[in-house]
């Protein structure tokens, strides 16, 4: 058998227009998960998500970034989110495949 390394996921960071993209930005390489509502937020978001990229690129980690939808309710009302999932390329891809070549 072998073991895959992975790295913790922090949860959902909630961005607002008024947030830092290099502070949504500066968080260790883990899983994450940004939420963003309106047009200002999901601005800081995309932002946040090209920074990382500039973090973790040049040390050989590459990045995706999964865009949904999410229903929510802020002080009673409805809302519709974008959430982000950002994590490394390939990490799930990648361990069945390890996996399989160990039981051979």
């Amino acid at each position: 058998m072998s073991t895959t390394e992975t790295k913790p996921s922090i949860g959902c960071l909630k961005v607002s227009s008024k947030s830092s993209p290099a502070s949504v930005a500066g968080k260790d390489g883990a899983s994450v998960e940004i939420q963003a509502v309106g047009a200002g937020a999901v601005n800081q978001a995309v932002k946040a998500v090209a920074i990382s990229r500039g973090f973790l690129s040049p040390v050989g980690i590459e990045i995706c970034c999964i865009p949904s939808f999410a229903d929510i309710v802020i002080d009673g009302e409805y809302r519709t989110a974008i959430r982000f999932a950002v994590e490394p390329r390939g990490a799930a891809a990648i361990a069945p495949i390890v996996d399989a070549a160990a039981v051979h």
